[in-house]
């Protein structure tokens, strides 16, 4: 198996050699099916690494996924990640298979917001546009004006030219946006199960039983631990602020499967983990991954009428630089 004894070198410092040929088998099967099927594997940055350096073909955060989905000319797209992010691949590529391995790949933010809730909102403060995280369902962002990624979200607010605007659904995302920008915000109460773990207490432990360590911290973080923290951004601004300055020791506050994947690209830095695990993104495998490129489940499918008005709010969020 030439193609899995080349692939497992990337792996080699994070996967024991033990552990190896449990995955070879589904890798080499994949990789296969890619070809029969016409299809690419998109994968967020939390995905494992055999996933992640092993299978995938296009990889980052949810703005470069939603990106890089547009310019696919693949028949098949398997979204590695959670159901909103194979929910907005499918958006840009109406006409293409998408795929979510797991139905129950869900998303804790999405899933605490609903479009009748948005609804809401602009009864309660009218006339103010709505920016929704790029973390909703379709139905949920077919209600808004824009959508936003944690890595654009300040582009966005400011694009809209508006005092004020409305934020959904990352209270804590809204919050630290609102100290970046002059437009007020009015934010929504839902969070990351992820990132509200992460506390400012536990940066100050680190940093003491640490010396020296370069501390980033995503922005679904509270704003207390971004405030200890020495640089915030998205999942793909944290990976090229490593790749940029090159940190003797860095901890990364966000999903435990990033430090994984940075860390095979930068073995002179070392990464301090303590990181919180999403059950989500988890339930995506190997196998789930292999039992979709061979029986085509699970098809990600969009009412017609919503899928309209998302396009349009996530096509707005493309078109701004």
């Amino acid at each position: 198996m030439p193609d899995t004894i080349a692939l497992y070198d990337r792996v080699k410092t994070v996967i024991p050699p033990f552990e190896w040929p449990v995955f070879a088998d589904d890798i080499e099967a994949i990789l296969a099916l890619k070809q029969q099927r016409n299809a690419v594997v998109l994968a967020h940055n939390y995905q494992t690494p055999e996933i992640f350096h092993c299978v995938s073909d296009i990889t980052g955060d949810s703005l470069a996924l939603a990106r890089e989905a547009q310019k696919t000319e693949a028949s098949v797209i398997v979204l590695a990640g959670v159901h909103f992010m194979a929910e907005t691949a499918k958006l840009l590529n109406p006409d293409k298979t998408v795929l979510i391995p797991d139905l129950r790949a869900g998303c804790s933010l999405a899933e605490s917001i609903t479009a009748a809730d948005v609804r809401l909102m602009r009864e309660r403060y009218p006339g103010r546009p709505v920016v929704t995280y790029v973390n909703t369902s379709a139905a949920v962002k077919a209600e808004s004006d824009i959508c936003c990624t944690s890595g654009n979200a300040k582009k966005v607010v400011e694009s809209l030219g508006a005092p004020e605007v409305i934020m959904l659904p990352d209270e804590y995302l809204a919050q630290n946006v609102a100290r970046e920008t002059n437009v007020k915000i009015i934010a929504w109460k839902g969070h990351c199960e992820v990132h509200e773990r992460f506390t400012a207490a536990e940066i100050r432990e680190l940093r003491r039983s640490h010396p020296g360590v370069v501390v980033l911290a995503h922005p679904e973080c509270p704003p207390e631990v971004v405030d200890e923290a020495d640089f915030a951004g998205s999942t793909a601004a944290m990976s090229d602020y490593v790749a940029e300055r090159r940190p003797r020791r860095v901890v990364l506050m966000t999903e435990c499967s990033m430090s994984d994947n940075v860390a095979l690209q930068h073995p002179a830095t070392e990464f301090v983990r303590p990181c919180n695990l999403c059950p989500h993104m988890k339930r995506i495998t190997l196998p789930k991954i292999r039992h979709a490129l061979e029986t085509l489940e699970h098809q990600v499918t969009i009412d017609p009428a919503a899928a309209v008005r998302a396009r349009r709010v996530v096509e707005r969020m493309l078109a701004v630089r």
